[in-house]
């Protein structure tokens, strides 16, 4: 029993998909942000734009 919990503590094969996730978690964060930035200029461009034709 003792040897295969040393032998679980020593693996760090899940510890590196543990890190792919988060980095993929942080990835998709910033990708939501800036499009949501971006959508809010967007639309904030369109309605001068569109006052500007009336």
């Amino acid at each position: 029993m003792q040897n295969l919990f040393s032998r679980f503590v020593r693996d760090e094969s899940g510890a590196t998909a543990i890190e792919y996730g988060l980095i993929a978690a942080l990835i998709a964060v910033v990708i939501i942000t800036t499009l949501t930035t971006v959508g809010t200029n967007l639309t904030n461009v369109m309605t001068k734009v569109a006052g500007s034709l009336h």
